[in-house]
């Protein structure tokens, strides 16, 4: 207390002068609308920016709870999609598909490992059988198809990245009904081929490339890339393409999974046991 007290003694002049100072700054914006405005909007300024400042800090440590609110409401809005049209439909950023009454359903899933620099690549994703997951799905993102889950535990499955020179998905040009099949010769993560292409089919550069409607896995129409080059093969008969995929393989992080609620009655079908 003494300290403060010598403290005053000694800046008497200074603290007086700042006293007065104050005083008369205030009598001067209460005496002037025009020095008021000034200073109420100098304040909201202020106090604005700090506000804004704030709510930036917040909002960025809340992305990610955002973003999987996000994704499980554009999980739902595909869902609805997939399962009340019977037309071709986009469902977002390129994704177009063929569906039957309530035949498909979809759920999130986030990628938490993903190989792309070896010739037999995989995913591991954050869903299991005990969310339903289970072998032959497809997945897929926003943009393209990713592959195919080829085997789970309870908490996670592991997905036959397309990038993976055992995968072979049914894929066609989008504008015929011609159908091939899409594989990979593992010497570039940004492009695959597609082989078996009849060359009566008119291809050219530039085409987009899509999955086939021969398949249990994969609805049809779903984006997997574009036309980058084609060739004749040695027997004249087929075209093998370079697609130049929609998706970038190297960086992935949120995927869709799609399960074919047929597809039991298909395989039966398909193969029936006493044949």
């Amino acid at each position: 207390m003494q300290q403060i007290i010598n403290f005053v003694i000694r800046n008497k002049t200074s603290l007086l002068f700042l006293l007065l100072f104050s005083i008369s700054i205030a009598l001067t914006i209460q005496s002037h609308t025009y020095h008021k405005s000034k200073f109420i909007n100098s304040a909201n300024f202020l106090t604005g920016g700090i506000y804004q400042s704030a709510s930036n800090v917040s909002n960025y440590f809340d992305l990610k709870t955002q973003n999987e609110i996000l994704i499980e409401e554009n999980n739902k809005l595909r869902s609805q999609i997939l399962n009340s049209l019977d037309s071709s439909t986009v469902l977002a950023a390129k994704i177009d598909t063929i569906t039957y009454g309530g035949r498909y359903r979809i759920q999130s899933a986030k990628v938490i490992n993903n190989n792309y620099a070896s010739s037999k690549n995989y995913l591991t994703l954050n869903k299991g059988e005990k969310n339903g997951v289970k072998e032959d799905l497809a997945v897929i993102t926003s943009k393209g198809i990713v592959g195919i889950i080829d085997n789970t535990s309870k908490g996670y499955a592991r997905v036959l990245s397309i990038l993976n020179t055992k995968s072979r998905i049914n894929a066609q040009l989008k504008t015929t009904t011609h159908i091939g099949s899409l594989e990979w010769d593992a010497k570039s993560s940004a492009i695959v081929q597609l082989t078996d292409i009849s060359k009566f089919a008119p291809v050219k550069e530039g085409d987009t490339i899509v999955t086939g409607g021969q398949s249990s896995i994969f609805p049809q129409g779903v984006p997997i890339g574009t036309v980058n080059s084609f060739v004749l093969d040695i027997s004249g008969d087929t075209y093998t393409i370079d697609i130049k995929l929609f998706n970038d393989m190297t960086n992935l992080s949120h995927v869709y999974i799609i399960e074919n609620l047929d597809i039991e009655e298909i395989k039966q079908l398909e193969n029936p046991i006493n044949e």
